[in-house]
């Protein structure tokens, strides 16, 4: 199916690693030209690097996104590239443990930041150039918002205001022909999911745990599943979809377990 984002501008935050990765090869594949924006040098100059050799060009801005400033000169240097943005995809975050018992009031508050606050941000900033090409917003959320998880309120905190978002940003931009929903996540299998199943006793029956709870196939989403409904709503192929909260989960969140 051709989705029709050839060309289209995308931002993309945390877009060098993990389910951000996996957004930016899709829209590759798709020939859209994503922006990258993230804090990792390193990680998004071997990706730069990687798809130059295949004659591939991508640009990126390096931004601390927990960081007002760095927001607006993000999406500055994405207009400033192309001239357009035609679609943002917010995904950066971390599942950083901040509970309500081992937490206080300034772990929350960086967790807030760094989950949920440049959301708005970036949203706010490429609102100009989204009016333009009525464009698209994606949001990346999570389970946690829905199921809890235990020992992770401001990460939980932050996926709710993100669905909440969600929802408030698809009313205020109907008169902008702007389409804005939510891909949210359960179980998909990245490295910073890796880094977590190890720090286990036993990594590999812990994720076995794991899988066996997810009805379809048993198995973790990937990345690219992801991906591939995130291009969906970014696409024209979604062209009455709006206020949407979509869970690529393998029926995780919704469908009863004992399956």
């Amino acid at each position: 199916m051709d989705l029709k984002l050839k060309d289209k501008v995308i931002i993309v935050t945390g877009g060098s690693k993990g389910i951000g990765l996996g957004i930016v090869q899709t829209l590759v594949k798709e020939k859209a030209i994503p922006f990258i924006v993230s804090r990792n040098e390193e990680s998004v100059i071997d990706l730069v690097n990687a798809y130059q050799k295949e004659g591939i060009e991508l640009h990126y801005a390096i931004a601390e996104l927990t960081d007002n400033k760095q927001c607006e000169a993000a999406v500055a240097s994405a207009i400033k590239t192309y001239g357009r943005i035609d679609g943002l995809v917010n995904n950066a975050g971390v599942n950083d443990g901040v509970g309500l018992e081992h937490g206080n009031y300034e772990d929350f508050m960086r967790s807030l930041k760094r989950n949920l606050v440049h959301y708005y941000l970036m949203a706010h900033y490429a609102l100009p150039e989204l009016k333009k090409s009525k464009g698209a917003i994606v949001n990346i959320g999570s389970k946690t918002s829905v199921t809890g998880q235990g020992g992770t309120s401001a990460y939980a905190a932050s996926n709710g205001g993100r669905n909440a978002l969600t929802r408030e940003w698809a009313v205020e931009l109907l008169p902008y022909n702007i389409r804005v929903n939510a891909v949210i996540v359960a179980e998909c299998y990245t490295p910073l999911y890796d880094k977590w199943i190890q720090t286990f006793d036993n990594p590999e029956e812990k994720l076995k745990e794991i899988t066996k709870n997810i009805p379809l196939e048993n198995r973790m989403t990937t990345a690219e599943e992801i991906a591939d409904t995130v291009a969906f709503l970014l696409s024209e192929k979604s062209s009455h979809t709006t206020g949407q909260l979509l869970f690529v989960d393998g029926g995780y969140t919704h469908l009863d377990r004992s399956l």
